[in-house]
């Protein structure tokens, strides 16, 4: 569960129509947040995963044949303004620069969205929210937010929980017993201590969590491990043994 300060900073943010960016590591529960504050709000969420190939045209709508006529489909943007709600744009950085330059209007005082195809404006719904998510970590000057987008935006930073935390994230979500969850976040505390030493990333909460599954399921725990944690990180032979002798050590 997120901490209290966090989720009473997003709720003073969604109560006075304040866009927020969450920013932190792979896997230490950005989604989850976000899914977990939508319940808590009781608003809709709708989550678009940035990539890459996405267009304005993807977030705002476009034209559509159907049939003999042509008729305008709503991207998830324009649903979310039109009937509230949380518009959740995961791994933004994914977007190229001038995609994500749409959002503007709707994370400033104006808190509107211009569809230049149908020559609208949209006032947003009182219960929209934008929010955004990225890694600060895979930054690159290719990959980074504009200035004039991150400084319309509060900023929650994320990392891995506290140990005791992450111990019973793992221990209820993948219904192990404590000494196993126990053992497993403490390879991911040794696993993460090899970051910018021969990985990009520490081991994420989230594969902690699938190691456990396999091992609650049968799969041998050093095996789980291997499939679970060495393999998806590293595909270094020396670095994979490196998490292997750690793994070896614990269990």
């Amino acid at each position: 569960m997120p901490s209290g300060e966090e989720v009473r900073l997003f709720k003073i943010a969604f109560e006075t129509k304040i866009p927020v960016t969450l920013k932190g590591p792979t896997g230490c529960g950005k989604t989850r947040f976000v899914e977990y504050m939508s319940h808590q709000l009781k608003v809709p969420l709708i989550t678009v995963s940035c990539h890459e190939d996405l267009t304005a045209s993807d977030l705002v709508g476009r034209y559509l044949l159907k049939g003999n006529e042509t008729v305008w489909t709503d991207g998830p943007l324009t649903t979310a303004v039109k009937e509230g709600g949380i518009c959740y744009l995961d791994e933004v950085v994914e977007a190229r620069k001038d995609t994500t330059v749409v959002i503007h209007p709707l994370s400033d005082s104006r808190r509107i969205l211009p569809i230049e195809k149908k020559g609208t404006v949209l006032q947003a719904h009182p219960n929209f929210m934008l929010v955004l998510s990225y890694n600060p970590g895979y930054q690159s000057l290719l990959k980074e937010l504009k200035q004039s987008t991150k400084q319309r935006f509060l900023a929650l930073e994320f990392s891995y929980p506290p140990i005791e935390q992450e111990t019973e994230i793992v221990r209820h979500e993948a219904d192990l017993k404590e000494e196993m969850a126990e053992k497993l976040v403490k390879i991911g505390q040794k696993i993460r201590n090899l970051k910018n030493q021969g990985l990009d990333e520490g081991v994420s909460t989230r594969l902690l969590i699938y190691a456990g599954k396999l091992i609650k399921n049968g799969i041998a725990p050093l095996l789980a491990c291997q499939i679970a944690l060495s393999q998806p990180l590293t595909d270094d032979p020396e670095m994979q043994k490196s998490i292997r002798e750690i793994v070896s050590s614990i269990l």
